[in-house]
């Protein structure tokens, strides 16, 4: 582990053991716990660096490199979802984070997901930006099937690649890395509609207008997390939904002042009453 204290830089980074993996971190500020979960193919810089400094200065901001990931080395075992939110549930807990905001951009928002389904107590709230999604329906076809075509010398020479082979332990392994998140890609698993509307925590769902899901299956998530409602007849629903304009998959983590202006208002708004909390505050206690 190492403690630096320079602008712009972690106040502490290092690795920790789990599940056989040796995993990366890095955090930034201080106060109220949020996790950073990256994308396929990119690391802590690629998916939110423009964000960070921003989301750091009022938070205590946990970002991790999932396995084959940046600085993490990749292992002898298949990418899987629910594989990476074990990881990364076992490397919080090893830094004694009972709970946080989880904030995944891409396939770390389906992380995220993941997590609060399976580790609710760990999640006070949820944002998932880009490729928002549950369903491999919910993607556009034409992308599902150039995803089929794809080939691990494809993104050579891309900013993705500069990234990894600047800070991957072994940046050799570049086209393994390609070819294990295409693989990863054909085989993710669709979640049921009642695994989604059986989510507690509030949710932030932030898509680009031209981004690789399409925007109707968005909707449909967002009315299954509470949404889709008449905030001026019943109250504004615990979930929200950011549609940003003239903004792809790729070019929505450029959007940095708007991504921060929306994150930072709906994780610093008040946790909406559930049946439970009303309760508790009727009965005094």
């Amino acid at each position: 582990m190492t403690t630096q204290h320079s602008p712009g830089m972690p106040i502490e980074s290092g690795y920790v053991p789990v599940n056989g993996l040796e995993m990366y971190y890095e955090i930034y500020g201080t106060g109220q716990p949020l996790v950073l979960l990256h994308g396929n193919l990119s690391t802590i810089g690629t998916s939110f660096g423009k964000v960070l400094p921003a989301l750091a200065a009022t938070r205590r901001v946990i970002a991790v490199e999932q396995q084959g990931h940046g600085h993490t080395a990749d292992i002898d075992r298949p990418f899987s979802i629910g594989q990476w939110a074990q990881d990364t549930a076992a490397l919080l807990r090893h830094l004694k984070i009972e709970q946080a905001d989880f904030f995944g951009y891409s396939s770390g928002g389906a992380v995220a997901l993941e997590i609060a389904l399976h580790s609710p107590s760990l999640v006070r709230k949820l944002v998932f930006a880009g490729g928002t999604s549950y369903r491999r329906d919910g993607f556009y076809p034409e992308l599902l099937a150039a995803g089929k075509d794809m080939k691990p010398d494809n993104l050579d020479g891309s900013p993705f690649q500069q990234e990894y082979v600047r800070v991957a332990p072994h940046p050799e392994n570049w086209h393994q890395l390609v070819a294990k998140v295409a693989e990863f890609d054909r085989t993710i698993a669709d979640r049921p509609r009642e695994a989604i509307a059986s989510l507690k925590p509030p949710a932030l769902l932030i898509i680009g207008d031209s981004d690789i899901v399409r925007p109707e299956h968005v909707v449909e998530m967002f009315r299954l997390l509470g949404g889709g409602v008449a905030g001026d007849l019943v109250g504004l629903p615990r979930s929200q939904l950011a549609v940003l304009p003239g903004t792809t998959h790729v070019t929505l983590v450029d959007r940095a002042e708007w991504l921060s202006s929306m994150i930072l208002a709906f994780l610093d708004a008040p946790m909406p009453e559930t049946p439970e909390t009303t309760e508790r505050a009727s009965a005094g206690g």
